[in-house]
């Protein structure tokens, strides 16, 4: 890999200057090491500083002149020990770069040891930078270490690499290396999350199996981060907004935001949408229409299911919980969807009480998050029972739109009969839909496929093939929810009416009152 020429500025800067005003200890957090190095060798350059990289099995790189390594000893010290002893007597003004040194920081030893370094090291003005893909900081050294986490790369640096990458196999036969400004611009917007290490890998993997870069393969190598996470579920979505009947004014508002995640909207001034609500009565198409979301916009879906979040030993949830947003942010931009939320909070309330104050301090997390996040992650939630949802989540700011997704009316239960008809190799044509929806009013998109299934097992046990006479039958065997759950929907409407947006914008919630 060639030398970066452009890095993230913020942090370079932010790193310059610590050195600069002579801050001794120095945690540099990142899984790039590589990029890290060639990051703080040229700002070594910079500065007029030497650099010397010390790694458990090759040790210093250059030798410390004065270190005791070269000094013989009646007693053997541990590496690591050796590395710092080392420091106390080399004066040369210079950077020290300590790489994976966090498993040593639980000894006393090391830990009294770089305690004692620290106003040696502000006193010469040399740094001594701990390089390491985990934050593990005693409690001791919180007020001597000063922490940094270097970003992952930046659009423009990832754009900067593919250029470089596409340029290299320009002249390889079989190999496919032109591509045109969209597909580019597709290629570093997939590429957003993954490190610079990553990117390579799966360019060579792309080139291998394709003979070519392409989207799919990088969102391939985004699949692999999310497995490795085990709190997030990476979900490859086979809906379409095809598949999800009415709900018009939901899918027009999701077409307008289709590419609020592409460069031409950042420079067009928009910011990248923060997510959706969906609440309404149960099977009415909230997850189908979750899912199709992705569908519709080509990013990748993370699935949190937050039973997963809580762990039994004490911290591992609020532990879980900022692992899987970490994820997401990595994973950006991308959709993620978090079904039935109110199972997942709904003890909060109680929570002090319940579980010590572990709900409540996850979503606390999650709520923060929601408010401050800067990655472009989409949130999708689906709900069924907003007494169970804490009012802090409703609040503007979480979400950019609460929808409400009522019952179909009767020209949307003639699209769900015509969507499932043709899943199930049938030609809506053949049917009567409009007596169909007709006898279904009051029925949900879940219970009209149930209809269609049923109505199906019946032809397929006759030996025929479906008619509308078994449609119909099978219709009047089912009671609908919304016969059996009558005042808890009138309830949840009611709410509905003065705060949330309507999914669809047929049939008015008043007259849907008389179900």
């Amino acid at each position: 890999m060639g030398i970066l020429r452009s890095v993230e500025p913020t942090f370079e800067h932010e790193l310059e200057v610590l050195i600069r005003a002579r801050y001794p200890l120095l945690y540099v957090v990142s899984y790039e090491e590589r990029r890290a190095e060639e990051i703080l060798r040229g700002l070594a350059h910079r500065l007029s500083k030497r650099i010397y990289v010390w790694s458990l099995t090759r040790g210093y790189e250059p030798p410390l002149a004065a270190s005791s390594q070269e000094e013989p000893s009646r007693t053997k010290l541990a590496p690591e020990i050796e590395a710092l002893v080392g420091l106390f007597r080399h004066e040369q003004d210079a950077l020290y770069v300590l790489k994976d040194f966090h498993p040593f920081l639980g000894d006393v030893r090391t830990v009294r040891l770089l305690r004692d370094l620290a106003p040696r090291l502000h006193s010469s003005g040399r740094t001594l930078i701990l390089l390491s893909p985990l934050l593990k900081l005693p409690p001791e050294l919180e007020k001597e270490m000063t922490v940094i986490e270097m970003p992952l790369p930046t659009r423009e640096e990832i754009a900067q690499r593919l250029r470089e990458i596409l340029l290299q196999v320009r002249d390889k036969p079989g190999v496919q290396a032109e591509v045109s400004a969209q597909e580019f611009d597709e290629l570093v917007q997939a590429a957003q999350g993954l490190t610079m290490d990553e990117i390579e890998n799966v360019c060579a993997r792309s080139f291998v199996e394709h003979r070519k870069l392409t989207v799919a393969a990088i969102l391939s190598e985004k699949q692999q981060i999310v497995r490795k996470s085990g709190v997030l579920e990476y979900y490859t979505p086979s809906e379409t907004m095809a598949d999800v009947g009415g709900l018009d004014l939901l899918k027009e508002w999701l077409r307008k935001r289709r590419s609020a995640f592409t460069q031409p909207a950042r420079e067009f001034g928009l910011p990248a949408p923060k997510g959706v609500l969906l609440l309404g009565v149960q099977g009415t198409g909230k997850s189908l229409s979750a899912k199709a979301i992705a569908s519709l916009w080509n990013l990748p879906m993370l699935r949190l299911d937050v039973g997963r979040v809580f762990g039994s030993l004490v911290g591992a949830s609020e532990a879980n919980m900022r692992l899987a947003i970490r994820t997401a942010e990595a994973i950006a931009p991308c959709i993620l969807w978090i079904d039935e939320l109110e199972k997942g909070f709904s003890g909060v309330q109680s929570s002090g009480m319940s579980d010590s104050g572990t709900t409540a301090r996850v979503f606390a997390t999650f709520l923060t998050w929601m408010q401050e996040k800067r990655k472009p992650v989409f949130v999708v939630a689906t709900a069924n029972d907003v007494s169970l949802l804490p009012p802090e989540l409703l609040r503007k700011g979480r979400f950019d739109e609460i929808f409400f997704i009522d019952l179909p009316n009767a020209t949307e239960r003639e699209q769900i009969f015509a969507i499932h008809l043709r899943k199930r190799q049938r030609n809506p044509e053949q049917f009567d839909l409009k007596a169909l929806a007709r006898a279904t009013e009051g029925f949900s998109g879940a219970e009209i496929e149930q209809v269609v299934i049923g109505a199906l097992f019946t032809a397929f046990d006759a030996g025929r093939d479906l008619t509308q006479e078994d449609l119909m039958h099978e219709i009047k065997s089912v009671v609908p929810l919304s016969v059996m759950m009558r005042e808890e929907i009138d309830e949840l409407r009611t709410w509905a009416q003065m705060r949330t947006r309507p999914a669809s914008s047929h049939a008015p919630v008043r007259k849907r009152n008389r179900i």
